[in-house]
């Protein structure tokens, strides 16, 4: 298992405030060993929790120039014709993907493209299906670019994910299936996309970043 670079920090606090909680337990259960084992025992689960929200799957993208790909592992939470009023401000396909503690929380690009948009919005920490969360929470909105199409990608921080991380800036050249960015502790990814793209996946379905095509272009 590979664990990505934004984990790292992560783990060795984990590591040192469990080891801490360990000895400072110690002194009260010295004499049960069975709940100093205990102590350790939830401890290493603990850890192998924070363990998996970093973890880094090894996949080839399937590149196509005619598709969305997915930009994010999760659960399609929206499918809407909605008002984008950021950058397009027209009506676009909204699809929504909500990332669980338990998915991968990296960000991939779903179109070959170049940043054309890249801005950071400060906000609140709503539960990511909150239906404000796309416009209220913290998030970062990136607009990738080619010849032919667009397509804007939002991540939103949620309840738990405080902390968004992001690469793209504007006038950089992106591969489809490239990584942008990362969500910590996960939340939701939000695309959008032109009016008459075909949404090839359904509410609630379960969907892999790079794998997974969320639509085809007209």
């Amino acid at each position: 298992m590979i664990i990505h670079k934004e984990g790292y920090a992560s783990l060795v606090i984990a590591i040192l405030v469990l080891f801490v909680f360990n000895l400072g337990l110690y002194p009260f259960v010295r004499n049960f060993e069975i709940l100093q084992i205990g102590g350790w025992v939830v401890s290493g689960i603990l850890f192998l929790i924070v363990l998996q929200f970093f973890r880094y799957p090894n996949r080839k993208a399937n590149i196509d120039e005619g598709v969305v790909l997915c930009p994010a592992d999760g659960k399609v939470v929206v499918i809407e014709e909605v008002e984008e009023t950021e950058y397009f401000k027209d009506r676009r396909i909204q699809v929504s993907i909500f990332m669980s503690p338990t998915n991968v929380h990296a960000n991939w690009a779903p179109i070959k493209g170049k940043v054309v948009y890249a801005n950071y919005h400060p906000g609140q920490f709503l539960v990511a299906w909150h239906p404000k969360s796309s416009t209220e929470n913290e998030r970062t909105t990136f607009v990738f670019e080619n010849e032919k199409r667009s397509v804007l990608v939002r991540q939103i921080a949620g309840a738990l994910a405080r902390r968004i991380v992001y690469y793209a800036e504007e006038g950089q050249m992106y591969n489809q299936g490239q990584e942008f960015g990362f969500i910590k502790f996960g939340s939701r990814v939000d695309l959008f996309l032109p009016l008459g793209t075909k949404i090839n996946v359904e509410l609630g379905q379960k969907v892999t970043g790079k794998k997974t095509v969320v639509a085809t272009f007209a």
